[in-house]
């Protein structure tokens, strides 16, 4: 599947994502899938429930208690009026975020919002605290964000839906509800099933309220297509750039366009054993980081662990020559390596020389052999066709 595939939609889709999906399986833009078809169909079924949807908003908020009493007050048959949203979840390159495109362009509701999961949440905190801050003396501020969020959309869109930062954990549960309340509806991708959301994280317990909700509110379509069209796409890339120069950082960011489509790239942050691991940019599973800032800062076998089981592909510029005299940077681009090696990562880099001639002489040229090898594999047709291990 070409980059164009991945592009935002046309504008005006009169028909419904489905007749767009199958046009574009009938010029050659795509290839058949049945996983895809399926999920064309539930979009499309969503579509049609959803044509000129318009929940009435709550009422504007004031100080008078019977306004705030008001405000909370569910909209009255939000439940039977609101269709389900859905939940599209599969492994990264299946095709969800086409499939939202196609969906969110051609849904004719009036107030719609098409935002990637992170961002929403970092709005939703900064609300919750100007809130608080303007509020100091008032009571809940869940109520009132949500009133915000639903005045500016009966419909919302999130891509890459998940769950990796206790404060997060600790407002989903009674914002959605409130959401839900007021007769939003949801469709979301995601890379995990609900029941997965926050796994293996302290205080997860209290977070289980959230998944069944989810559940609840939300159909769970899971994709199981056979092809993995960002492996195909890396299959048709050049993996390993010399010199290091500006033309190789043109290179770098066509590819790292090219396998994160048309997803807004932004800074990430990973918890590793309770503190927070900064990813410079990343969207769709890809991550992108300058060489200093990934082996020269003093990051260990566990930060480079968290990379590569956390992300597909890496778009690491400025791979430099390596040698006694950096020894410690040499130490720790051997220990990524050998972390995205055994994770299937997929590297895209550029570099001082080719793999086997970055540390040629000196004290540990000698261990660089086997991760000159392992770079040597990854550039391979077989390694590109691997699947991601996390």
């Amino acid at each position: 599947m070409s980059r164009r595939n991945m592009d935002a939609a046309p504008p005006d889709l009169p028909n419904g994502p489905l007749p767009a999906y199958r046009a574009m399986l009938a010029d050659g833009r795509l290839a058949s899938d049945p996983a895809q078809r399926m999920a064309a169909e539930r979009l499309q079924d969503l579509w049609t429930k959803l044509r000129g949807y318009d929940p009435p908003p709550m009422p504007a908020p004031t100080n008078s208690l019977l306004a705030r009493f008001l405000r909370r007050k569910p909209v009255e048959g939000a439940d039977e009026a609101r269709p389900h949203g859905l939940y599209l979840v599969g492994e990264v390159g299946r095709g969800k975020s086409m499939l939202m495109d196609l969906f969110f362009a051609a849904a004719q509701v009036r107030r719609k919002k098409r935002i990637h999961f992170h961002r929403f949440m970092q709005d939703a905190h900064a609300g919750f605290h100007r809130w608080k801050r303007e509020n100091p003396d008032g009571d809940d501020p869940i109520p009132p964000l949500a009133d915000a969020i639903a005045a500016e959309a009966a419909l919302l869109c999130f891509d890459e839906f998940q769950v990796n930062d206790i404060a997060d954990a600790m407002i989903l549960g009674r914002l959605f509800q409130a959401l839900f309340e007021r007769g939003v509806v949801v469709v979301a991708t995601s890379n995990i099933v609900p029941d997965n959301l926050f796994a293996g994280q302290p205080g997860r317990d209290a977070f289980l309220p959230f998944i069944a909700l989810i559940k609840q509110r939300l159909d769970v379509l899971v994709l199981e297509g056979v092809r993995d069209y960002r492996r195909q796409r890396l299959r048709s890339l050049s993996t390993w750039h010399v010199p290091a120069d500006r033309r190789a950082e043109r290179a770098l960011d066509e590819a790292f366009a090219d396998l994160i489509g048309n997803a807004p790239p932004r800074e990430e942050r990973l918890v590793v054993m309770g503190r927070k691991l900064s990813v410079p940019l990343a969207a769709e599973g890809v991550a992108r980081f300058d060489f200093s800032a990934l082996c020269g800062t003093p990051l260990g076998a566990g930060d480079y662990l968290a990379l590569a089981t956390h992300f597909h592909a890496l778009v690491l510029d400025a791979i430099p020559r390596l040698s006694p005299a950096n020894y410690d940077e040499a130490r720790r681009f051997i220990t990524l390596i050998d972390a995205l090696y055994d994770h299937r990562v997929k590297l895209v880099a550029s570099a001082a020389a080719m793999p086997d001639q970055l540390y040629e002489r000196g004290e540990g040229a000698k261990a660089f052999e086997r991760t000159a090898s392992r770079l040597e594999e990854m550039q391979s047709q077989e390694y590109l066709e691997l699947p991601h291990l996390t």
